[in-house]
């Protein structure tokens, strides 16, 4: 199986469109080092031809044309795709407004929990993805699925279950400043093997989690990599910046550092490869040359970039 991170920034991606903090303004400057990153989402394919998108990223035209293997076959019909299916881990608009640009009379099959498709559903501008081309399939929490294009299976089994998280940002009760609220299946982690692999051939993709549990740290154990949630480094770090009043813990997002941050909580688990992706541009780690960045690396970590490969 062959899978590629072709977004790896978190919403806004990297750098943000009107973001003047040190780190948007520095790779604007093409300082040595730091590298542009479009928003979240990855692509995985068992036989190189037919791709399953995990989220489509608002990024998705620009993420293909950097992708000549997401691009149509020059010797194919006028119109064709070799984009198959896409897995909505969530619904934060950073996941799903790719889905608009995919609405070009072309047959995929979009997969997602029932609180994501109950999401879509209730919002009309979605209707402009035909239901006769694009199949709409529920995704069971805790079970497995074997994922299939508009002509039959694509080689790739899912499992996908729960973890915490929070509802999206367009769906949040401002009524009440404590709970903003989230239910199973607002956030979802995503096991994605070939039928059959054992663990060390699997990869766990989970772009957003707010807390590492005993439960995570069993289920992931043992995988052959895990592609995870990388927003912020400290929980507090939107707020030290100056850019923004939330802290990671309120977005849903579990910091890097601290006591129960991702390196501490999943240092003891068994995963042979770790990658940080959906990174937020005022993660000090986007600076391979920062104290943050050696910390992650002497930790066992690598910080995703766009294109970078998985093979399994």
């Amino acid at each position: 199986m062959k899978l590629k991170i072709i977004g790896s920034a978190a919403g806004g991606g990297f750098p943000q469109w009107n973001c003047n903090y040190r780190l948007s303004r520095e790779v604007r400057a093409a300082r040595t080092g730091l590298t542009p990153r479009s928003q979240s989402s990855i692509a995985a394919s068992a036989d190189g031809a037919n791709w399953v998108l995990f989220n489509a990223s608002p990024d998705i035209r620009e993420q293909i044309s950097n992708t000549p293997e997401l691009q149509p076959d020059t010797d194919g019909a006028l119109r064709n795709s070799p984009i198959k299916a896409v897995v909505l881990t969530n619904a934060d608009v950073d996941h799903i407004a790719g889905l608009l640009t995919l609405r070009e009379k072309q047959a995929f099959n979009l997969y997602a929990s029932t609180r994501i498709l109950d999401t879509l559903a209730n919002n009309p501008i979605f209707r402009v993805l035909d239901e006769t081309l694009v199949n709409r399939i529920e995704l069971p929490l805790g079970g497995t699925t074997q994922i299939e294009g508009p002509d039959g299976p694509l080689g790739i089994e899912i499992e996908t279950y729960a973890v915490p998280g929070k509802i999206a940002l367009f769906l949040e009760d401002n009524s009440d400043p404590v709970n903003f609220g989230s239910d199973d299946g607002d956030t979802i982690g995503v096991r994605i093997a070939e039928p059959g692999a054992d663990a060390g051939a699997a990869v766990h993709y989970i772009p957003g989690c707010a807390r590492v549990t005993d439960e995570l740290r069993s289920r992931i154990s043992g995988a052959g990599c895990l592609l995870f949630d990388g927003t912020v480094f400290t929980d507090t770090e939107m707020p030290d910046a100056g850019v923004g009043a939330k802290t990671g813990a309120r977005m849903g997002h579990i910091a890097m550092s601290g006591d129960e941050g991702s390196l501490a909580s999943l240092k003891d688990v068994d995963v042979a490869r770790r990658v940080f992706v959906h990174i937020n541009n005022t993660n000090p780690v986007l600076d391979p040359a920062s104290p943050e960045r050696e910390v992650v690396a002497r930790a066992g970590w690598e910080v995703g970039h766009d294109g970078q490969e998985v093979e399994l």
